[in-house]
């Protein structure tokens, strides 16, 4: 019996789906976030109920507290600098834990000291990503200081700050084992959940080749994933790049160098894409699908590798990749599949069939680059991490702790002092109202809500704070019912273990999923340190205490505002004379002089990070008033221009390193100086570089460059690096325009 054509493709279509969800599922239960969750759960609960077993109830919860504020650092890291990145949270969390039980019976001192002790804190937040835990630990201290009852006695208080330091000073023992132990699977997780957002960015490029994209939808997307996987690297390179020394070690950061060359042939991807697009959307032959279809095929293959990596599949198990480069030859029109790379036709501009040559052409590197990942994880490959192994340090970030950050942000204008003095404000504010409330014994709640709502930024505060109330409505419910059962201290310290947990793990994911479970976590902490907590009388307490405070985070976050329009041209300067070092080091590749291409892989990182920072400040802008908005058509098109910069260093690079003996180095080496020249003169000199004459480029001969006509000579690809060369500096000229238009 014949059946229905789509009664055969449904299931399959069904199985495909089901595939993909529980793959998504399997990403996130096997992420470093949910390993690293897990280690903090544990620990805590280990360390809670030994302390339990051993003092009893009132020792446990100042414990607790020890433990969570020193939990809060507690990220993967680098083995050598764990200890230096979570000590400071105990040590200056310590004493005004100590302070804020002293003052606690004293109105007036006990503001006071909530008002310098959260200026402090937040000054903290001058060391970026390495101060933000800090400063919530510093904060977490002096709270639960507040929730606990007065202390009786100068015993008292040193009783309670000894525990505090003994449940402190184990999860740092636990931390620092832990992180010696899990550090090859941090490795992986890490490197996996890098190749995996950029498998993501791989199919949103195959989307630009649809027929008829929303470019506009698809562009702002892609620069939404570059920037996540810009603020993974990071991340990844801290671990990954750690002491290289052992042959698994190697494979991975190997893996990870792969990776930044696979990216950079993605970008490069995105050039001449309009003219194909126009040339071909239309056209009856597949070309642009096949095209389309081998984006999808190199996602896929670096989505399964991740899932490999993550499941901590043997070698030999993981299945090597086809070539797939006999597919691409196959999607390109017939007069252009003879040679490596046609030559542009003599109108100095290539035809269309040409560029799709190009373009096949990177994608076919980017399957290369997947490709040398997949036989790097199965031990097929080699890596060549000569100046990695000698020099990894200079590839993660700074571990030193200096004053410099905080020297830098003590000017009026400096966005930190700012944000530090509208906390400041905001909880004092919120103390005197807290005070004056009926249910002023739980007014701890509405500080708790101002500094976890609160940010630097309008955007950031207004996500947390909508976030903020619907996770405190799920919390109490999940309170209220455990509470209701009368649970034990043993159950009450396991559900505090997990809920702690379950925050660490999504703090940067899923904001409702953290501030959910860290409300569950901080009641049932209160729980055990107010004896008598009345739990039917939670609920409506805690949700006008979230909602209060939530709302006096957002409306102080107008006083003294530090708008992104303020802070970008800095950012702007900064991605402008990166873009400038990067050209240089680039262009350079060939020079005998360059011994190793470690400071150009140095400046290409900055030059991806400084845009990173220049496009989220735009993104956080969006949410500011309409009337303190920077530019962002100017804006834009600095993105755009820099985009296409970093996209043509690419091909050039490519040429360079892939193609080298197809270049005629009598006329390229020049050509490369003069590039290099142009380039530095309009996007290193600080004044009147964008209105100059370009001089006349390289010729060929004597004679002005005019390449030649037959589209199947390719043995000489010179003439297409000095069409690069051209389109480079007349995009550093159009870049440094744009960076001028910005008037903030």
């Amino acid at each position: 019996m014949n059946r229905n054509p789509s009664e055969l493709t449904f299931p399959l279509s069904l199985a495909t789906r089901l595939r993909a969800a529980t793959h998504r599922v399997l990403r996130v239960v096997l992420s470093q976030y949910m390993a690293n969750g897990i280690t903090v759960a544990v620990g805590l609960f280990l360390i809670s109920l030994a302390v339990f077993a051993f003092a009893g109830v009132v020792a446990v919860a100042s414990a607790a507290v020890g433990i969570l504020i020193t939990s809060l650092p507690d990220v993967p890291a680098p083995r050598r600098r764990k200890l230096t990145q979570m000590l400071p949270a105990p040590l200056l969390g310590a004493p005004l834990f100590v302070l804020t039980q002293l003052v606690q019976h004293d109105e007036v001192q006990l503001g006071l000291v909530l008002v310098a002790g959260t200026f402090l804190s937040v000054m903290l937040m001058s060391w970026g990503k390495r101060g933000g835990p800090i400063t919530f630990s510093m904060l977490f201290s002096m709270l639960f200081a507040v929730a606990a009852p007065p202390p009786s006695s100068l015993e008292e208080i040193a009783l309670n700050t000894g525990w505090y330091l003994v449940g402190a000073g184990l999860y740092l023992v636990w931390a620092v084992l832990t992180t010696h132990g899990l550090n090859q699977l941090f490795r992986a997780q890490l490197l996996a959940e890098c190749i995996t957002t950029f498998a993501q960015i791989l199919r949103t490029q195959a989307q630009r080749l649809a027929p008829q994209p929303d470019h506009q939808a698809l562009l702002a997307a892609m620069l939404g994933q570059q920037i996540t996987l810009a603020d993974y690297l990071q991340n990844t390179r801290d671990v990954v790049l750690e002491s290289p020394t052992t042959p698994r070690r190697q494979r991975l950061a190997a893996m990870l160098l792969a990776l930044l060359e696979a990216r950079d042939h993605q970008l490069a991807c995105n050039l001449d894409l309009d003219v194909l697009l126009n040339q071909y959307a239309h056209a009856s032959a597949p070309t642009l699908p096949l095209l389309q279809d081998a984006l999808n095929t190199v996602a896929a293959e670096l989505e399964q590798l991740a899932l490999d990596l993550l499941m901590g599949r043997a070698r030999g198990t993981i299945v090597a990749v086809p070539d797939l480069r006999e597919r691409l030859h196959g999607a390109l029109p017939a007069q252009t599949r003879a040679g490596n790379e046609p030559a542009p036709l003599s109108t100095g501009e290539p035809d269309a069939a040409a560029l799709l040559h190009s373009m096949a052409n990177r994608i076919g590197h980017l399957h290369d680059e997947a490709a040398r990942m997949v036989a790097l994880a199965r031990g097929d490959a080699a890596p060549g991490l000569a100046d990695v192994r000698t020099q990894w340090q200079l590839f993660v970030s700074p571990t030193a702790w200096s004053w410099k950050p905080l020297l830098g942000q003590l000017g009026w204008r400096a966005p930190m002092l700012r944000y530090a003095m509208r906390a400041t404000l905001a909880v004092g504010a919120g103390y005197l109202i807290a005070l004056h409330l009926p249910w002023a014994g739980h007014g701890y709640w509405v500080l708790f809500s101002i500094v976890v709502v609160m940010r630097g930024n309008l955007a950031q505060t207004v996500q947390r704070r909508n976030a903020r109330v619907a996770g405190t409505v799920i919390g109490c419910l999940l309170v209220m019912a455990l509470l209701a059962t009368r649970p034990s201290g043993f159950t009450i310290l396991l559900v505090v273990a997990l809920s702690q947990g379950l925050a660490h793990a999504f703090a940067l994911r899923r904001y409702l999923y953290t501030t959910a479970s860290a409300t569950v976590g901080a009641l049932l902490m209160v729980h055990l340190l107010v004896t008598g907590l009345q739990p039917t009388m939670a609920m409506g307490q805690r949700l006008a205490d979230t909602v209060l405070g939530a709302s006096i985070a957002w409306l102080f976050s107008y006083v003294l505002p530090a708008w992104e329009r303020n802070q970008i041209p800095a950012l702007v300067r900064r991605s402008v004379k990166a873009q400038g070092q990067h050209a240089l080091l680039a262009l350079a590749l060939l020079n005998k002089e360059q011994t190793s291409d470690l400071p150009w892989r140095l400046s290409r990182r900055e030059a991806y990070d400084s845009l990173s920072a220049v496009t989220l400040a735009i993104q956080r802008s969006m949410a500011e008033p309409r009337q303190v908005r920077p530019p962002l058509a100017q804006l834009e098109a600095l993105q755009a221009r820099s985009y296409q910069l970093l996209a043509q260093l690419t091909a050039i690079k490519s040429l360079l390193l892939l193609r080298r003996a197809q270049l005629d180095l009598t006329v390229a080496m020049p050509a490369l100086q003069h590039a290099s020249q142009r380039i530095q003169a309009e996007l290193m000199d600080s004044a009147g570089a964008a209105d100059r004459a370009v001089e006349p480029g390289p010729t060929v001969a004597g004679q002005p460059f005019q390449p030649r006509p037959d589209p199947l000579v390719a043995a000489d690809l010179t003439p297409w690096l000095l069409r690069r060369l051209a389109l480079a500096t007349a995009m550093a000229r159009e870049l440094r325009r744009a960076a001028g238009q910005v008037k903030v």
